[in-house]
């Protein structure tokens, strides 16, 4: 069933690694820029069963007792899985009313895979907020969580991948390409309330064509219309990922604003991907747009 309502929340992935505090910094942060509650989701995965068939390998009798036992040992690894989701959800709603009281937070726990779970809420769901790094990744300082590619590529609402630690976001940088899905990134920024108020960049890298300038000036032209305080940046040609990178650091940009997946896996394997890459690599938040 999915869940379609008039009021859209902002969905935090929670997951109990380094990152959750971030994440429910950056959620409350985003939620009330837009006015809209955070909805914390959990999700947990049940292990498989113990229990094998070991027909005719001992008597019935014990079979049956160890049966019995296995069963016991299933029900206890459920309660407590459970009552590890009850904790991590409830610490993290105490930290947002802590730390951000004026956020409204909503709660939900599911049991399975995320995607699916963010799929339940469909249209609800306003923006997915997740750590850059999760429980599967806590270790590795430059990978991404698994989960992120996965949802990114599923959903069709923008993704925000955090940054480790949070502070209030003062800037923002696009990166721009001037194709079609490019534009489509500023009619999404344009059209929302989020980025109005910080400092913008738009970059593009390459492209020295007349198209493509004059698609860079259209587009810092749509957002100051739009009360932006946005300036454009045409760099010269060079490796796109780091030249944008270099940029974040140079101009110590907190939110990276960039096209979400734009080859397929196939394409991917072949290719690589720009996308994982700047994810990856820098420490800045980021916002994936479809």
């Amino acid at each position: 069933m999915t869940i379609h309502t008039h009021k859209q929340h902002i969905l935090a992935c929670i997951d109990g690694s380094a990152t959750t505090e971030s994440v429910c910094d950056h959620a409350a942060w985003y939620a009330n820029q837009l006015s809209l509650p955070v909805a914390l989701l959990h999700t947990s995965e049940l292990p498989s069963s113990t229990r094998h068939d070991w027909s005719g390998a001992i008597g019935v009798n014990s079979r049956e007792f160890l049966l019995e036992e296995l069963t016991e040992i299933d029900e206890q690894r459920a309660k407590v899985i459970n009552r590890y989701s009850n904790a991590l959800i409830d610490d993290a709603k105490q930290y947002i009313k802590t730390n951000h009281p004026e956020t409204e937070v909503l709660v939900y726990q599911r049991h399975g895979k995320l995607l699916p779970a963010i799929e339940h809420f469909g249209d609800t769901n306003r923006v997915i907020v997740m750590g850059r790094r999760g429980e599967d990744h806590k270790n590795s300082r430059l990978n991404i969580g698994s989960q992120i590619e996965t949802v990114a590529r599923a959903v069709h609402v923008p993704v925000f991948i955090c940054s480790e630690t949070f502070h209030i976001p003062q800037s923002y940088m696009i990166a721009f390409d001037a194709g079609e899905n490019a534009q489509k990134i500023i009619k999404v920024i344009q059209d929302s309330p989020l980025l109005r108020e910080l400092s913008g960049h738009i970059v593009m890298i390459g492209r020295h064509n007349k198209v493509a300038e004059e698609r860079l000036e259209e587009a810092g032209r749509l957002l100051k219309m739009s009360g932006f305080t946005v300036q454009t940046h045409h760099l010269p040609d060079g490796v796109v990922v780091d030249g944008l990178l270099s940029f974040q650091v140079e101009h110590g940009i907190d939110i990276l604003v960039i096209g979400a997946y734009g080859h397929s896996k196939w394409q991917q394997f072949f290719l690589g991907s720009s996308t994982t890459e700047i994810i990856a690599s820098t420490f800045a938040s980021v916002i994936l747009v479809r």
